[in-house]
């Protein structure tokens, strides 16, 4: 019994071919077995998730009252509250209370029936792209990515169909990316952050990686939709998100963006990168090049966002207790305190300058969406602090940020999906972005990609049941 996808799963419950506190078992013996090698876990509830099982059996044998996720294991990112259970934020300064009430989107997911089996390992304060101590499955020495990156290295070795990750500058993409997987990062107001520890309010988002794009597509269903506790969240009902997932490529016109901040990259990145766009068009799509220089300020625009935000949040931990904050981070949080607003009123500035730049880049070529390469590079050593690309070096979170925060600044929605390995057989992610509140085209594009290639059948070493 596998647990590599939530349409599986969810087909063999209903079936009547497996139970939910089977699945579940599964699922928690999965954890046992891996999560010693990939720190993918940090918090466990078997408890709280047979009795979770155990409901969900009893409504599957009604016959009534079934939700589009009913029985399904899932994981939850350590930034977001459930209730019962701690919230720690990957950091000594939170505390072990548990939380009195569950984020929005956790209660979205028990009301469609999902099994919430343990919360995953967070880089300190949603805060980066390392996510220590948690490995990647395609190579323990090497990072799962960040700062989610205890739920892609928990879906890519099979504890999990799917795991809850956030997005500030590219948390859900970046493991997504290196751990081999589809990850969403929905429109910025698409789903409601009520109820999960802030980073940076006006960039954070929420959204699923999952074993498959059409698992991405069937946790968005659940939960997108406006929120009261969340003001900016879109009050029009979301669209059906599963419908044109099987309607493929062909006469939609989609800009290829190669040329800085998405270059340079490594070889092999843009090798998959190439045979990518290639398959796109066999398939019937219609590429164009785009350039959009005004994304080449993503860096110093993303930065002068975060630093600000993340500091007016955290202000009281700065004043309590600095020396429990990682000092890069904190060295992030401290300038922020300082900065002048005029810096961070000019970063608002060039954020808007950009994301008027980039829908402007969609309209005047007609674009349906835009691909890119998610990263420039494949999954970092744990203890690498450079990239090289020839004619440059660059540190490993520029490097990863560079190609991800652009459509957080613009708020657009952005999956990746695999496209391939490099020479030492780590994944490599193709980036979809499109139109504000369009998810379903991104959708519909990553999805036929994954069915007709083979990338997203891959399975790294270390695994269930390897």
């Amino acid at each position: 019994m596998g647990t590599r996808s939530i349409a599986s799963i969810s087909q063999q419950l209903r079936k009547g071919a497996v139970t939910s506190a089977e699945v579940t078992r599964h699922a928690l013996d999965a954890i046992d077995q891996v999560n010693d090698r990939l720190n993918a876990f940090v918090l466990v509830d078997p408890e709280g998730a047979m009795r979770a099982a155990e409901q969900a059996d009893r409504i599957l044998s009604s016959g009534s009252g079934a939700g589009p996720l009913t029985g399904v294991p899932v994981g939850i990112k350590d930034i977001i509250h459930m209730e019962g259970l701690p919230t720690r934020c990957g950091s000594p300064a939170y505390p072990d209370e548990p939380s009195d009430g569950d984020a929005a989107v956790v209660a979205r997911l028990r009301e469609a029936g999902a099994v919430m089996v343990g919360k995953t390992t967070t880089h300190e304060l949603a805060c980066g792209v390392f996510s220590p101590p948690a490995a990647n499955p395609w190579d323990t020495a090497r990072i799962p990515g960040g700062s989610s990156g205890g739920s892609g290295a928990a879906v890519a070795a099979g504890m999990v169909p799917m795991a809850l990750g956030s997005d500030t500058g590219g948390s859900i993409r970046i493991p997504a990316s290196v751990c081999g997987i589809a990850g969403l990062k929905p429109t910025f107001g698409r789903v409601s952050r009520a109820g999960v520890e802030t980073l940076a309010w006006s960039l954070d988002h929420i959204g699923p990686l999952a074993a498959t794009v059409e698992d991405c597509a069937a946790t968005l269903q659940v939960l997108a939709g406006h929120d009261p506790a969340d003001p900016p969240t879109e009050p029009s009902p979301p669209p059906d998100y599963s419908e044109h997932l099987g309607r493929g490529v062909d006469g939609l016109r989609l800009g290829i963006m190669a040329t800085p901040p998405f270059s340079p990259m490594q070889e092999g990145v843009e090798r998959a990168f190439g045979d990518a766009v290639a398959h796109l068009e066999g398939l019937g799509a219609h590429v164009v090049p785009l350039d959009v220089p005004e994304l080449t300020f993503t860096l110093a625009t993303e930065f002068a966002i975060v630093g600000p935000e993340a500091a007016a949040y955290h202000r009281g931990l700065l004043r309590r207790a600095p020396e429990l904050i990682t000092p890069g981070i904190r060295e992030l949080f401290t300038i922020g305190t300082i900065m002048p607003s005029t810096h961070y009123l000019k970063g608002l500035g060039a954020r808007r300058i950009i994301r008027d730049a980039l829908r402007r880049a969609f309209d005047e070529n007609h674009l349906d969406a835009a691909i890119t390469p998610t990263l420039p590079a494949t999954a970092a050593l744990a203890d690498q602090e450079m990239f090289d690309y020839g004619v440059m070096e660059e540190d490993v979170t520029s490097s990863y940020v560079r190609t991800t925060a652009p459509f957080n600044l613009s708020g657009q929605p952005a999956l990746t999906v695999p496209c391939g390995f490099d020479r030492d057989g780590l994944p490599i992610g193709l980036q979809i972005t499109g139109r504000p509140f369009d998810e379903a085209t991104v959708l519909r594009i990553g999805a036929a990609f994954e069915a007709t290639t083979s990338w997203s059948e891959h399975r790294p070493p270390v695994r269930v049941d390897a």
